[in-house]
C-alpha cells in the first residue's frame, strides 16, 4: 500500500500542499481563471439563450453565432481545462507528496501557453472571423489566428499532462512496489486519455492552418470531421472521469463512509482509458461515406463504456447506503434520509450522480443508429450536452470548490458559505432542468440546433416551438444567477473566509479489505491496449476516406 500522508508529512513537512504555498498557488491562478472563465461565459450562454427565444435582438457587431462560438470555446474548452488542471494538480500534490520544481514550471508554462491561445481565439470571435461553433470543422471555415490559438491551447494542456507523467515516475522510482495513491492513479488517467484524445484534433488543426491561409485549396472534410470527434467524443469522459474522481476519493469521507473497492476504482479507470476514444463515429451516423460496419463499431465502443458506469453507480450507491445503515438508516431506504443533505459538498455531487441516469439514457438514444435519426440536428442534442455535462460534470466541480478552495487557501467552509452553496446548488439544478428539459422536448417536436431565432415565415410548427424556447431563456437567467453565485463563492473562499485549517478528503477502504494488486500499475500495458483498440477503429475508415477521397472543399464563410 502507498505511504499513508501523515507518515510523508513527517518525513518532509514542506511537501504537503497547503504546507506548501508554491503547489497551492498553481491550483488557485488555474481555478481563479477558470471562474473568470465561467462568468463570461455564462453572460455568453444568457445572451444565446435570449436571442434564441426571440426575447433580445444584438448589437449589429455580435451576432448570435460569435456568441454561441465564444460560450462553447470559453466553457467546453478553457472553463473545464483550467478547473481539471487546477484540481487535479492540488490532488496530485497532496497524494504523492508534493510537485517537482521541474513540475511547477511546467504547469505555469502550461498555463501561459493556455492563456496565450485563448487570447488568440477570443480576438478572432470578436473580429467575427471565427464563427464556426466550438466544433471548428470544415467546410466552414475561421481566421488561420483561430486554430493557431486552439494549438496554443492544447499545448498548455500537454505541458501539464507531461508534468504529472515526468512527477508521477519520480514517485515510482522512490516507492518501488508500492500501489499509487488512489487520486493519483486518477490523475494519470485522465491525463493520459486527454493526451491521446487530443492527437487525432491536433493533426486536425495542423490540416486546417495552411488551408485557411489559402495554402492549400481544398481539404478532406470527412478526415477533419473524423479527427474532431475522435477528440470531441473523448473529452466529454475525460471530464467524466474527473467528476468521477471525486466520487470515489473524496464523497466516501464527505459522508463519513468508506470506499467501497479501491481494486474497482482502478479498473474503472483502466477501462475508461482503454475504451473511450473509439466512439467518434456515433457523433456522424448521419454523415455519408462511412459504412455500417464501422458505425456499428463505433456505436458498440460507445455504449461499452456504460459497463464502467454501472460500476460506477453500483460502488457509490453501495457507500451511500453503508453510510447511512452505520448512522442509524433502518428499512429498505432509512439509509437515504440519513446521508448529509445540508452538506453543499455532499448535496451538489449527489444531484450530479442522480443526473448521469437521464443523461446516460439519452445518450444511448443519441447512439442509436435509428432514433439519431430523428434528433440528431434538434436541440435535444443541445439538451442532452448540458445535462451531461452542465449537471454531472459541472456540478460535481462546483461542489468541489467548497472543500478544494479553503485547502489550497487555508481557510474554512463557514455555515453561512455551506448554506449559499445549498441555495446556489438548487438554483443550477432549476435552472438546467428547465433550460435542458425544455430543449429535450422542444428537439422532439424539430426545433434545430445551431440557428438563431426564427419563425421560418411564421410557420405553424415552428411557432409552437416558442413556449419552449421561452422556458429555456427563463432556465439560462436562472444559471447565469447561479454562476454568479458560484463565482462569488469560490473568490469569498479563496480570498475573504475566516482563516483554519481544512482537510483534503481523501476516502479510506474499510479495515480488513482486499489489498489492491500491484498489476493495476502497469501502465504501459494499458497505453498499449488503448492504442490497439483506436488503431481498430480509426485505421481502416481514414485509410478508406483518403484512397477513396471525395472531391476535397475549399474555405467556406457564410457570415
Amino acid at each position: 500500500m502507498a505511504k499513508p500522508l501523515k507518515e510523508i508529512i513527517k518525513d518532509d513537512p514542506k511537501k504537503a500542499l497547503g504546507v506548501n504555498p508554491e503547489d497551492a498557488k498553481i491550483s488557485k491562478v488555474y481555478i481563479s481563471v477558470a471562474f473568470i472563465t465561467l462568468l463570461i461565459g455564462g453572460l455568453l450562454g444568457l445572451l444565446q439563450g435570449l436571442e434564441r427565444g426571440g426575447l433580445l435582438q444584438l448589437p449589429s457587431w455580435l451576432n448570435y453565432y460569435q456568441v454561441l462560438t465564444a460560450h462553447g470555446v470559453l466553457l467546453i474548452l478553457i472553463f473545464t481545462a483550467t478547473f481539471s488542471i487546477g484540481y487535479l494538480y492540488a490532488g496530485f500534490s497532496h497524494t504523492i507528496g508534493g510537485l517537482l520544481p521541474k513540475v511547477r514550471k511546467m504547469a505555469w508554462t502550461g498555463l501561459g501557453l493556455m492563456l496565450f491561445g485563448t487570447a488568440l481565439v477570443v480576438a478572432t470571435i470578436v473580429m467575427n472571423e471565427a464563427s464556426v461553433l466550438y466544433t471548428f470543422y470544415p467546410p466552414m471555415a475561421a481566421s488561420p489566428i483561430f486554430y493557431i490559438g486552439l494549438v496554443f491551447v492544447v499545448l498548455g494542456i500537454w505541458s501539464c499532462a507531461f508534468g504529472v507523467f515526468i512527477n508521477y515516475n519520480h514517485w515510482r522510482k522512490n516507492h518501488k512496489g508500492e500501489v499509487t495513491p488512489l487520486f493519483a492513479f486518477f490523475t494519470m488517467g485522465i491525463f493520459i486519455l486527454w493526451f491521446f484524445g487530443s492527437l487525432g484534433v491536433t493533426v486536425e488543426v495542423f490540416m486546417l492552418i495552411p488551408w485557411s491561409m489559402g495554402l492549400t485549396e481544398t481539404i478532406n472534410v470527412m478526415v477533419s470531421r473524423t479527427l474532431f470527434w475522435s477528440f470531441g467524443h473523448t473529452l466529454v469522459n475525460v471530464w467524466y472521469l474527473i467528476a468521477t474522481s471525486a466520487w470515489y476519493v473524496a464523497v466516501p469521507k464527505l459522508i463519513d463512509g468508506k470506499v467501497f473497492s479501491d481494486k474497482l476504482a482502478r479498473v474503472v479507470v483502466i477501462l475508461l482509458v482503454i475504451l473511450n476514444i473509439p466512439g467518434g463515429f456515433h457523433h456522424q451516423i448521419i454523415d455519408p461515406g462511412i459504412s455500417e460496419t464501422v458505425k456499428f463499431l463505433h456505436v458498440f465502443m460507445s455504449v461499452a463504456i456504460a459497463f464502467p458506469s454501472l460500476m460506477t453507480a453500483f460502488a457509490m450507491f453501495a457507500v451511500f447506503e453503508r453510510a447511512g445503515r452505520k448512522k442509524g438508516g433502518k428499512g429498505l431506504f432509512g439509509w437515504f434520509k440519513k446521508l448529509p443533505w445540508g452538506d453543499v459538498r455532499f448535496l451538489a455531487p449527489m444531484i450530479a450522480m442522480i443526473a448521469f441516469i437521464p443523461g446516460g439514457a439519452g445518450g444511448l438514444i443519441n447512439t442509436s443508429n435509428q432514433m439519431n435519426q430523428v434528433v440528431h440536428n434538434t436541440l435535444w442534442v443541445v439538451g442532452h450536452f448540458h445535462i451531461t455535462v452542465g449537471v454531472t460534470v459541472v456540478l460535481t466541480f462546483f461542489g468541489i470548490c467548497y472543500w478544494l478552495i479553503p485547502y489550497i487557501s487555508k481557510r474554512k467552509l463557514t455555515p453561512q458559505m455551506n448554506r449559499l452553496g445549498i441555495i446556489q446548488t438548487i438554483v443550477w439544478t432549476v435552472g438546467m432542468l428547465l433550460m435542458s428539459g425544455s430543449q429535450h422536448l422542444v428537439g422532439l417536436l424539430g426545433d434545430p440546433r445551431r440557428t438563431s431565432y426564427t419563425t421560418y415565415g411564421e410557420h405553424e410548427t415552428a411557432l409552437s416551438w416558442i413556449p419552449y424556447e421561452y422556458v429555456m431563456a427563463f432556465g439560462a437567467t436562472l444559471l447565469l444567477v447561479g454562476v454568479i453565485i458560484q463565482v462569488y463563492a469560490v473568490f469569498n473562499m479563496m480570498f475573504f473566509a475566516p482563516k483554519g485549517e481544512t482537510e483534503f478528503p481523501v476516502g479510506e477502504e474499510e479495515a480488513g479489505a482486499e489489498k489492491t494488486p500491484f498489476w493495476t500499475e502497469r501502465w504501459s500495458l494499458w497505453i498499449i491496449l488503448l492504442l490497439m483498440v483506436v488503431a481498430m477503429a480509426y485505421v481502416v475508415p481514414i485509410v478508406d476516406f483518403v484512397v477513396n477521397a471525395p472531391p476535397g472543399s475549399p474555405p467556406i464563410k457564410t457570415w
